[in-house]
């Protein structure tokens, strides 16, 4: 059976994701009450290895040690899984400050209360030194106007497709 970790679940994609056949599924987030496990994606309490696809949507933008969550997203990956990740970029290097913790001045530099970064494509650097091979695609590219709208996606989103690689 293949197995799917859902990071912060959208409901659309989790209906989905449940009408895939032969496929164990498994919503987490740390703060909503309505997933079946609640933890934190820098500590992530599965074995190694342990699923085929793990989504992982406007995540990592919130967490303060992101190459933490990175390293834990790639244990729990099996050898030849996935792990698509989707986050707010912007069209410069990443930009992070650890001392900003007012949350009017988060949201003023970084678009949202509760983000404690600005991505910007050097996340694949990120990425890879966790251990993932990764490629880019669009949204527009994997998925007609109406799955777009269904799953709340943009069609101009960045998917970063990550394969665990062998260390």
């Amino acid at each position: 059976m293949r197995r799917i970790l859902h990071i912060a679940r959208e409901e659309a994609l989790r209906r989905a994701f449940h009408r895939l056949p032969g496929v164990g599924y498994v919503s987490m987030d740390l703060y909503a009450a309505d997933v079946m496990v609640r933890a934190d994606v820098g500590w992530l309490p599965f074995d190694s290895g342990t699923f085929d696809l793990v989504y992982c949507s406007h995540v990592l933008e919130h967490i303060p040690d992101d190459r933490a969550a990175m390293q834990e997203l790639w244990r729990v990956l099996r050898p030849g899984g996935i792990t698509i990740i989707l986050t707010p970029l912007w069209d410069k290097p990443t930009f992070e400050d650890a001392s900003i913790t007012d949350p009017v001045e988060r949201e003023r530099l970084f678009g949202q209360f509760d983000h404690v970064r600005w991505y910007g494509f050097d996340i694949v650097d990120r990425l890879t030194d966790s251990g993932f091979a990764v490629q880019t695609m669009r949204a527009g590219d994997m998925a007609d106007a109406k799955a777009i709208v269904r799953f709340g996606l943009d069609e101009t989103d960045v998917l970063f497709v990550c394969t665990k690689s062998h260390r």
